[in-house]
C-alpha cells in the first residue's frame, strides 16, 4: 500500500489530539485534513475524497456517533476509525455496531494507530469476495461451498455453529466483532446478549484450531468489546516480520 496517495480526515474537537495524530501521520507521508466538529466532517467528506476518517466520538454540535451515522449512509465503504477513551467499552460497541471499521482509544500509540488505519484501508480496498469463495489465512482455510476447514492441509472438524463463528470471524479478518454482532449474526437477535454462551464455543474453537489455545494466533479476544481473526498483517506482525 502506497501511504503518500492516502488521505486521512481528523475530526475531534481538542486541537492536541489533532496535532498529535497530524503530525506523525504527515511525516510518513499521509496526507491530512482536519475538522472540530461532525457538521464539519460532513461538509468536508461531501466535497473531497477521503481514504479514512478518524472520528472522535465526544464532540460538540451533533457528536460522533451521529456522524457516523450520516457518514456511513453517504459512503458505505470509507474506512471510519473512532477515537474513543481507555474504558468507554459503550461507545466502542455502540459505533462498532452502527458501522465503524474499527477503534483507537486514547491515549493511543502512534504505531497501533498507523496500523489499524492501514488494515481499514486495505479492507475497503479489497474487492468483495463471493459468499462461496473460499478464505485462507495463515494456515487456515475455510471453504464455505463444502463447509469445511482445514489447517496446513489438514481437516479440522468442527460442529456447525463452530464453523458459522469461523466463517464470520475469518470473511471479517482484521476488524473487530462486537459480542452482539457475532451472536445475531450466527443464532439470530434473540441471542444477542448470551455473551457467556458465546464464550464457551470460542474456547471450543481456540482448541480446535489454535497451536495453543491459552495464547491464541488467530482467534484474538478484543477486551470487552467482542472478538477479531488476524489478518495476514497482524499475523506478519506477530512473527515479528515487520
Amino acid at each position: 500500500m502506497n501511504d503518500t496517495k492516502l488521505r486521512i480526515l481528523l475530526v475531534d474537537d481538542e486541537p492536541a489530539i489533532r496535532r498529535a495524530l497530524r503530525t506523525p501521520l504527515n511525516a510518513l507521508g499521509f496526507e491530512t485534513a482536519e475538522a472540530s466538529r461532525g457538521e464539519d466532517a460532513l461538509h468536508l467528506t461531501r466535497n473531497e475524497k477521503f481514504d479514512a476518517v478518524l472520528l472522535d466520538v465526544q464532540m460538540p454540535g451533533i457528536g460522533g456517533i451521529k456522524t457516523l451515522v450520516r457518514l456511513r449512509e453517504m459512503f458505505p465503504r470509507l474506512p471510519i476509525l473512532i477515537l474513543t477513551v481507555r474504558d468507554a467499552e459503550e461507545d466502542k460497541v455502540e459505533a462498532l455496531e452502527l458501522g465503524a471499521d474499527d477503534y483507537i482509544t486514547k491515549p493511543f500509540s502512534m504505531r497501533e494507530c498507523i496500523a489499524r488505519i492501514r488494515s481499514a484501508v486495505r479492507r475497503a480496498q479489497t474487492p468483495e469476495r463471493t459468499e462461496n469463495t473460499p478464505i485462507q489465512i495463515g494456515e487456515l482455510q475455510v471453504d464455505p461451498q463444502k463447509r469445511t476447514v482445514s489447517k496446513g492441509g489438514q481437516t479440522i472438524h468442527l460442529t456447525r455453529k463452530e464453523y458459522d463463528i469461523l466463517h464470520y470471524l475469518m470473511a471479517n479478518a482484521g476488524r473487530a466483532v462486537t459480542h452482539g454482532k457475532l451472536l445475531t449474526s450466527v443464532w439470530g437477535e434473540e441471542y444477542r446478549d448470551e455473551v457467556n454462551y458465546l464464550r464457551t464455543f470460542m474456547r471450543q474453537l481456540r482448541k480446535k484450531v489454535e497451536d495453543d489455545p491459552s495464547s491464541p494466533r488467530y482467534l484474538l479476544t478484543d477486551p470487552y468489546v467482542g472478538y477479531r481473526f488476524a489478518d495476514a498483517a497482524m499475523l506478519e506482525k506477530q512473527s515479528g516480520n515487520c
